[in-house]
């Protein structure tokens, strides 16, 4: 089998970069006065609403609904759809209120949309948000299955928006351990157990392949109590591109993460069995670290109290994202 990496697999992050730049570079009309933008182009846009900001975020689950597919299991990836939103609004500090849905369907079926509700649900237990509503769209012409994504909203004082602009060398990053792939990457994960000749409903670590591939996105709520006791400098969801997303909170400092946690078991056979570089598998996947926090290091042990996280890196100077002394962001 030849090396894979996610642009061979059919995802080019470059020129998907491109695209919404393209898009970006034309839409610039900006609202005046009340609701205007103070936050745009991150993890998620903040309006001004007077005393407080209104932040909003939307995001799908991606390719990991055609392993669903292939499993006949929906009962999981609304929860995913819950925390790619909410996990974003999170992450620059807003307290995620509420959320909308969208389902676009080649042909309704009852019964994969009640197990898509049963996600929405938990999905929405889990970060204490509510479901206001959503829309299901049925096209046969477009659509082969169906898609899910939604959009979230969440509140957050405008003084405390967080984007990483208070990051300086010295300080330090805590990772939050992944729950597994989450919902990123399932292009390239996809491919190569196919290429590989391999089921997902074989057996891997005491479950099948596709059961694990289907774990759903961890949700990061403790991290709204951490923001509430410390002294946090910028906060970064590891999703599409991985480690690489901490260049959008600073990108002329050096993240450095010379202690990473040890990835689930299934990466290192996504790697072994498509031969994917370590590079690769660090600008594609969170490899097991799902959320990191960047703060001073008289703040670590106060946050590490509210949280499973653990000291991964520093913060240094000139620039570049390195997994130990690997370059990622070449």
């Amino acid at each position: 089998m030849p090396k894979l990496d996610y642009a061979k697999a059919g995802v080019d992050i470059k020129e998907e970069e491109k695209a919404i730049k393209s898009l970006a570079n034309v839409v610039k009309y900006v609202r005046k006065g009340f609701g205007k933008p103070i936050l745009t182009s991150h993890y998620a846009g903040v309006i001004d609403c007077g005393d407080f900001g209104i932040a909003i975020t939307t995001d799908g689950v991606g390719s990991k609904i055609l392993v669903a597919e292939a499993m006949n299991k929906f009962d999981t990836i609304g929860i995913d759809c819950v925390a790619m939103n909410v996990n974003d609004l999170i992450a620059i500090g807003a307290e995620p209120l509420a959320m909308v849905d969208y389902i676009a369907i080649e042909k309704p079926d009852e019964r994969i949309m009640a197990e898509i509700a049963k996600g929405l649900e938990e999905g929405c237990r889990i970060a204490n948000i509510t479901l206001l509503g959503g829309e299901t769209a049925t096209l046969p012409e477009i659509i082969k299955g169906f898609d899910l994504a939604g959009t979230a909203i969440g509140v957050v004082e405008k003084d405390k928006i967080i984007t990483g602009e208070k990051i300086a060398p010295g300080d330090v990053i805590v990772a939050i351990p992944s729950s597994g792939i989450h919902s990123n990457g399932l292009t390239l994960a996809r491919k190569v157990v196919e290429m590989a000749g391999m089921s997902y409903h074989d057996e891997f670590d005491g479950k099948t392949i596709g059961e694990e591939l289907l774990t759903p996105t961890r949700i990061y709520m403790e991290v709204l109590e951490i923001i509430k006791s410390c002294d946090i400098h910028g906060l970064a969801h590891i999703t599409g591109s991985g480690l690489l997303k901490l260049k959008r909170l600073r990108d002329d400092v050096r993240y450095v993460i010379d202690r990473p946690l040890k990835p689930q078991k299934i990466f290192r056979l996504i790697q072994d069995l498509g031969e994917v570089d370590e590079d690769e598998m660090y600008r594609t996947f969170n490899m097991g670290m799902g959320f990191m926090i960047i703060l001073p290091e008289s703040e670590v042990e106060k946050a590490v109290k509210l949280c499973d996280g653990t000291i991964v890196g520093y913060v240094d100077k000139e620039k570049g994202v390195y997994i130990r002394d690997l370059r990622l962001d070449k």
